[in-house]
């Protein structure tokens, strides 16, 4: 059944993705410049030191992934894509971009690694927060909707 769960969050994760960073919509209920951002500086700074020491070997030092990364690689799976906003991460709620960082690429479309016995569930928590970080406002709003939806299912 986990393994039917996986699969039904990357199929949606790939279909909802695109390459375009959102414009924030100025009819939505909470406008950008009334965005809050979660920003403890200890969280952030575990995040990026956790994100140097797993993730930017294939993500890249500042979370901009692979230049590629809308195309397939030679070994037919997707390249590391941008986690700084510049992707489609923003697409996804925590509780999705938490189950590819602790199970990997979902069947097998890419080479993430499962990190499920290296990273605690607060590390993973502390790495999305920095990479978040790095998102441009627009991105971040989108995002918030997002994860304001997830939460209330």
């Amino acid at each position: 059944m986990a393994a039917n769960a996986l699969t039904l969050v990357a199929t949606l994760m790939l279909v909802a993705c695109t390459d375009k960073t959102p414009t924030p919509k100025t009819s939505e209920a909470s406008p950008v410049n009334t965005l809050v951002r979660v920003t403890d500086p200890g969280q952030l700074k575990r995040g990026a030191a956790l994100f140097q020491q797993n993730c930017a070997v294939c993500h890249g030092a500042m979370a901009q992934g692979n230049p590629d990364w809308r195309r397939v690689g030679a070994d037919g799976k997707a390249l590391p894509p941008p986690l700084d906003g510049t992707g489609h991460a923003w697409h996804h709620p925590t509780s999705g971009l938490k189950l590819v960082i602790k199970y990997g690429s979902p069947g097998g479309a890419g080479n993430m690694p499962a990190w499920k016995d290296k990273l605690t569930d607060a590390q993973i928590d502390d790495i999305i927060a920095w990479f978040q970080s790095l998102w441009p406002d627009a991105a971040y709003a989108a995002w918030q909707r997002t994860e304001a939806k997830a939460l209330t299912r």
